[in-house]
């Protein structure tokens, strides 16, 4: 579904911090953080999950997309920067209801656009049913098989990042 532009913009202009709490809060975000530590156990890997209530400025008025912003989500967090090249964000646009995954090189090349897209796509089906934690942490669990299955850790992992999500 393409959005016009002005109904973007409303759409952003009216996504404030309490929705991204409603839809977020703070239990869930624990629950949340809880499933990422869990889930690096079992590879060599790095999780962040980022939720973003909206754009604003510049960004929202010349289009910048979901996908674009979770790039550079990506870059600012430092993702790519793991000893195994295998970051990966999962990132929320909130009022675009977006969800966007961008890996790093090392799994990328493994997994491949098609293997991202068909997890980002369920977890904006659950989303759409209000089950923003359920969703989150599904998605968490198939991102963190398919880095067991491509880096397993073999019993020394070391977490590179934080586990905690981010709110923008």
């Amino acid at each position: 579904m393409v959005m016009s532009k002005l109904s973007r913009i409303v759409s952003h202009m009216t996504t404030t911090r309490g929705c991204v709490h409603r839809a977020f809060p703070p239990k869930s975000m624990h629950a949340i953080e809880q499933a990422i530590k869990a889930a690096e156990v079992g590879h060599a890997g790095e999780i962040r999950f980022v939720v973003e209530g909206a754009l604003d400025g510049l960004p929202l008025l010349r289009g910048q997309s979901a996908h674009e912003r979770a790039i550079e989500v990506f870059s600012l967090l430092g993702i790519w920067d793991t000893e195994h090249n295998s970051g990966v964000l999962i990132y929320l646009l909130l009022a675009d209801r977006r969800v966007e995954i961008v890996a790093d090189r090392g799994i990328h090349a493994r997994v491949g656009p098609g293997g991202w897209e068909a997890l980002c796509r369920d977890m904006e089906a659950a989303f759409r049913s209000d089950q923003y934690e359920q969703g989150a942490i599904t998605c968490i669990g198939a991102v963190a098989q398919h880095l067991s299955r491509h880096f397993p850790s073999h019993g020394h992992a070391r977490n590179e990042l934080p586990d905690a999500p981010v709110v923008l």
